[in-house]
């Protein structure tokens, strides 16, 4: 059997996605620990030659807690004004854990209408393969202050970081999320539950198997990392779920060592 991890070492250019929970701690304040640590690991994936992009989520979470509220907003107009303030907070956070490391970050806030108009996507790519020839990291997130669609579609940047790697030819896309892969269950109500290695096709019983988020934090689940993943292997990148609690897992995970669930694109 072909062993498809073996050839995640090979890929250049690497999209690393992670959700609220995997930069908060669980009530909802933010990990500086895990902030830190994935700046760690992204910049030594620079000084290893490989082109990254970080797709971050959190913006409303930081936000709202930023704020003093109570709970993440519902309505439309509260987690915009969240959005706005936790995007400030988190950029200072990247901005001062990158330099750390001597690595340049840049902020790059982007709508789904920038993937349906040529001239914003060419404008968009450009961009992007420009930071890269200048070392940067791009730090991407939807604009949520001026999008409303947004909110509904991409409010957990699963599908942002699908539609960011089909931008610019991604190798391999990494997802870290609150859960350590996908199961053929659920591993909070089954202790017995069975991770998935490898999935080499996205079919019926895939979807079948996705199930919801497992804390309140984000707001996305299960099934819109399998959603992506099918959007990113039609396209001839792979895509790996695992878990944000240890931002240096994504070294092993290039390494080829069998962490979270790989969607190979075959």
């Amino acid at each position: 059997m072909y062993d498809y991890r073996s050839r995640l070492k090979e890929h250049k250019r690497i999209i690393i996605k992670v959700g609220t929970t995997s930069l908060t701690h669980d009530n909802g304040s933010i990990d500086l620990k895990k902030i830190k640590n994935l700046a760690w690991v992204l910049t030594d994936l620079r000084n290893q030659g490989k082109e990254v992009i970080l797709v971050s989520s959190g913006a409303i979470a930081v936000g709202a807690v930023r704020l003093g509220l109570k709970e993440r907003p519902r309505d439309i107009v509260g987690k915009q004004a969240a959005s706005a303030v936790g995007q400030v907070v988190l950029m200072q956070l990247y901005q001062e854990f990158f330099l750390e490391y001597n690595q340049k970050v840049a902020q790059i806030l982007i709508t789904k209408s920038v993937f349906d108009h040529e001239i914003k996507r060419r404008n968009a790519r450009n961009t992007m393969e420009e930071l890269f020839k200048l070392g940067v990291i791009p730090v991407v997130n939807e604009n949520d202050t001026v999008a409303v669609d947004e909110l509904n579609e991409f409010s957990d940047n699963d599908t942002l970081s699908a539609y960011v790697a089909k931008l610019v030819a991604g190798g391999l896309l990494i997802i870290l999320s609150d859960i350590d892969g996908m199961y053929r269950g659920d591993p909070n109500l089954n202790s017995e539950a069975e991770i998935i290695s490898t999935v080499t096709g996205v079919d019926d019983e895939i979807y079948s198997l996705a199930g919801g988020s497992a804390t309140s934090l984000g707001t996305g689940g299960m099934i819109t990392k399998v959603k992506a993943a099918k959007l990113v292997n039609d396209l001839g990148i792979d895509m790996v779920i695992a878990s944000g609690d240890k931002p240096e897992d994504i070294f092993d995970i290039i390494d080829g060592e069998n962490i979270g669930t790989l969607f190979a694109a075959v």
